[in-house]
């Protein structure tokens, strides 16, 4: 594979996944769209869907990565270091890009930013977080706690995806990227509680950076004091899973 394919592969791969997962927190989020408050199973398998169609797309160009932590862990592994770069840099590009277009989508829903709460004098008009849509915020802060659970989690998608290598014709069936993806949402299921689940450093990092700059109504903070537990765990555990699977398979 060529640095161009690489590059362009990643770009557009992890722009689908982040347009397809930012998308479907969107919807469930903001007041005015016609999937709001439909839950927590139903943001799983939307990311579950974005990492299906992303990396299934990607695929023929670059392998669709689509995380520096899987890049990390594939490099750890195999020890080629060279194009690491390449994926990143599509990787973050992609993941704005993505963030983006999932703003405007639901363009007409971030200008009426609002929902309708109670108080003593009836109801009045509340703005909604929107950080929330484009990444990840823990529901108890705490960062020890916060650090672990990403590290943990990745974990739990890298190891796994090296070790899918092993099983003969998986690739080439072409259910590899699916099997992924039903694993993205059991995650979700199952992990993602404590923090969001990154579990990818440029799905977290790329959207936040595009919500710091986004014209969005009252849209509150981007929480950057929070910002680098969801790079830095995804990291760590794309590391841990290249040495562990080095060492033991």
């Amino acid at each position: 594979m060529s640095n161009g394919d690489i590059f362009v592969g990643e770009i557009i791969g992890t722009a689908i996944l982040i347009l397809f997962g930012t998308g479907v927190v969107a919807a469930v989020v903001l007041r005015y769209s016609k999937a709001r408050a439909s839950g927590w199973i139903v943001i799983t398998f939307g990311w579950g869907f974005g990492v299906l169609a992303g990396a299934y797309t990607a695929a023929p160009l670059s392998g669709g990565h689509l995380n520096p932590a899987v890049t990390l862990g594939i490099a750890i592994d195999t020890g080629e270091w060279s194009k690491v770069w390449v994926y990143v840099l599509g990787q973050m590009v992609g993941a704005m890009l993505g963030a983006v277009l999932c703003y405007l989508v639901y363009f007409a829903q971030f200008r009426a930013n609002v929902r309708e709460v109670g108080t003593t004098e009836g109801t009045e008009d509340e703005p909604v977080p929107t950080l929330g849509i484009f990444s990840t915020i823990p529901e108890i802060r705490n960062p020890v706690a916060n650090l672990l659970t990403e590290i943990i989690a990745t974990m739990g998608l890298v190891l796994p995806i090296l070790a899918f290598g092993l099983t003969k014709g998986l690739g080439e069936s072409g259910l590899l990227v699916l099997i992924v993806a039903l694993l993205v949402v059991g995650i979700g299921l199952s992990l993602g509680g404590p923090t969001g689940y990154a579990i990818n450093p440029a799905r977290d990092l790329g959207p936040r950076i595009v919500h710091t700059f986004l014209p969005i109504p009252h849209k509150g903070t981007s929480d950057w004091g929070y910002a680098w537990i969801p790079v830095v765990g995804p990291l760590i555990g794309g590391a841990l899973s290249g040495l562990i699977y080095n060492a033991a398979f």
